[in-house]
């Protein structure tokens, strides 16, 4: 299969270095838009070479757009719009407005919508790895509305990503990513603001910082423009998470200020509960 991928990053580029590992890609094109991110790109052999949108669809059975949702959203209509019987897939984190920005268009059987559940807090082609996807899950988003032979195709190339698929409708899709990953990236960064607000010695947060406290704001870390395009566009999910959030966050704070053991005890006691769900 000739792949080609839109956006080099650290989801398209750790795919394009699998593809490459597993023999499923027999030539990888990139598109890339910053210069420095296709220097990197060409020099860790992530792609072959970096061409134009216009060169990477006539030259490509499958096409991934790995960019951030705002910018899928633009481009998605326009790549339909020059396939002929190329597959084209996304990899956002968010779906209904992807998937509204084709919905009626004529070859909306050619687009897989997918949403591999993987990655770190680093971006760019610097942050590459190979493995990312392995045992990991990854969703088809309103499958019945792609093709079989493109569904089929796209299941077997993230399976020799070794990954599990599962498959939901678009809305139960954005709900759930809201709360198992949106609001772990809202929370880590408003804990990170948080901090940096009350505690002006920085070198107090180096030399107190211990393994809870890193890795709760590991996620602060992540890229601001991905994941504000994420925040703007499943914001309507999202705040219902946040509220019920917020709602149990100041269960804590009734307690404390009511010096509520009891209660303290019994809360923790209810949240050690997502053990048996994680194990």
């Amino acid at each position: 299969m000739r792949v080609s991928i839109i956006g080099l990053g650290l989801i398209g580029g750790s795919i394009a270095l699998d593809l490459r590992r597993n023999g499923f890609a027999s030539s990888i094109l990139g598109v890339e838009n910053n210069s420095e991110h296709e220097k990197i790109a060409l020099e860790r052999k992530i792609v072959d070479e970096v061409v134009s949108m216009e060169v990477a669809v006539n030259n490509s059975d499958i096409i991934i757009l790995a960019v951030s949702a705002d910018v899928t959203v633009k481009l998605l209509p326009q790549l339909l719009d020059k396939v002929n019987n190329q597959i084209v897939i996304d990899v956002c984190s968010i779906k209904r407005k992807v998937c509204d920005s084709v919905s009626a268009h004529p070859k909306r059987q050619n687009f897989v919508a997918t949403h591999p559940m993987a990655g770190t807090e680093n971006s760019g082609p610097k942050a590459v790895l190979e493995g990312l996807f392995e045992n990991k899950v990854v969703v088809f988003v309103d499958k019945s509305k792609s093709g079989k032979m493109a569904v089929d195709t796209i299941a077997k190339m993230f399976k020799g990503l070794k990954m599990r698929i599962i498959s939901m409708e678009v809305e139960e899709h954005d709900m759930h990513t809201a709360y198992v990953s949106h609001i772990s990236h809202l929370s880590s960064m408003a804990l990170a603001l948080t901090v940096l607000e009350k505690e002006e010695n920085k070198k107090n947060i180096f030399d107190l910082a211990s393994g809870g406290f890193e890795s709760t704001v590991r996620l602060a870390k992540s890229s601001s423009e991905m994941w504000t395009s994420i925040f703007i566009n499943n914001s309507d999910n999202i705040l219902v998470v946040l509220d019920e959030y917020i709602r149990q966050l100041s269960k804590f704070k009734i307690s404390m200020e009511a010096s509520d053991a009891s209660k303290i005890e019994s809360l923790i006691n209810n949240s050690n509960k997502i053990n048996k769900i994680l194990k």
